[in-house]
């Protein structure tokens, strides 16, 4: 007798049993789920709020990047790069970049590579002086570079050489005499000499001998003066001819009959900083010096009086000026310069203009 077999149907779902009867055409179907309109809903409740974007890894790996899409972003890539040291370009107000050197009296820009080279090239002349070499010596006497003096002792013991020529002379010589000339002119701030005036003029030299050299080959430019050929300078006012320039005091009631003498012509400011006056009335003066100078580091040794006392003896040939007769004149002098020509002239010397009194 074979056995039953029982089936279960429990875990599956009965298929719903076809209708007996077909679908009547009058039966309206079950209605369909539509989508609400927009009209109906609530427009707060409806909108998607806007997702952070997150921001991406500061370090993935390669691998990492390839798997998600092939990129290659690294820790180096994606970090800063390291910032070198910063250099501070425009001024602060509590520095101001406008120096000036105590040692050359030189104002310069702080910080700019051209002031601040010039500066250090005029600094080191104005005070030890330009180098005079085998070049210069060299050519010497084809420029005609005459020596006055040889073998000149100073105050500290040192010697040099006082040497004497034209200043159109060219080549090595002529080159060096214009960094000179240039150098005076920034150390005394004053203009530059015209071609006109140089053609009138000698100028003159004190070569400082090197420590230990024995020959010609190793000496410096110490001080220079400029002579120039004049016609006519002013007289310097002296303390005592002040005292008669002021205006007279007021007459009292017993002083009515005294006679009133008439005011002097008015004296002429050279440098009221320093008290010089001149009298305007013109003078006879042959010798004028528009240019003096002297390193700062062999000063008071006596090479401007040396040097001044060279150019009154030869500037004229066989005719030596006395600057105590008032044969000798100066431009407008600094205060240094007033001490040198009050103590070399003693009294005599006297004002001119380099550019006029010709």
């Amino acid at each position: 007798m074979p056995t039953g077999i029982k089936r279960t149907y429990s875990t599956r779902s009965a298929k719903p049993a076809p209708p007996s009867s077909p679908p009547s055409e009058l039966t309206s179907p079950p209605p369909t789920k539509r989508k609400r309109p927009l009209t109906d809903r609530d427009p707060d409740g409806n909108t998607p709020t806007k997702r952070p974007r997150r921001a991406p890894a500061a370090s993935t790996s390669k691998a990492s990047g390839k798997a998600k899409g092939g990129s290659t972003n690294t820790s180096a890539a994606t970090s800063k790069p390291k910032q070198g040291k910063l250099t501070q370009l425009h001024f602060a107000l509590d520095t101001p970049t406008l120096r000036t050197c105590p040692l050359c009296d030189l104002s310069y820009t702080r910080g700019a590579p051209d002031d601040e080279a010039l500066h250090r090239a005029h600094c080191a002349r104005v005070r030890r002086g330009l180098e005079w070499g085998k070049e210069e010596e060299r050519e010497a006497q084809r420029a005609g570079v005459e020596e006055l003096e040889g073998n000149v002792k100073l105050r500290n013991g040192a010697r040099g050489r006082i040497v004497c020529f034209r200043p159109d002379v060219g080549g090595k010589i002529g080159a060096k005499l214009a960094i000179l000339l240039d150098t005076i002119r920034l150390a005394l701030s004053s203009p530059p000499l015209s071609p006109r005036v140089l053609q009138r003029c000698k100028v003159y030299l004190f070569l400082l001998s090197a420590p230990g050299a024995t020959s010609s080959t190793r000496e410096k430019i110490v001080g220079c003066v400029v002579a120039q050929r004049i016609s006519t300078a002013m007289a310097i006012a002296h303390a005592s001819s002040d005292s008669e320039t002021s205006p007279p005091p007021p007459a009292s009631a017993s002083d009515q009959t005294t006679p009133v003498r008439a005011p002097p012509s008015p004296l002429l400011p050279v440098d009221s900083s320093t008290g010089l006056y001149v009298h305007p009335a013109p003078l006879p003066t042959p010798l004028g010096i528009p240019r003096l100078f002297v390193s700062s580091a062999h000063r008071r040794l006596g090479i401007a009086a040396r040097l001044l006392s060279a150019a009154a003896a030869t500037f004229i040939l066989g005719c030596p000026l006395d600057p105590a007769k008032g044969e000798v004149a100066f431009t407008q002098p600094t205060g240094a310069g007033k001490a040198v020509l009050e103590a070399w002239g003693r009294g005599g010397v006297r004002i001119y203009e380099e550019e006029r009194d010709m």
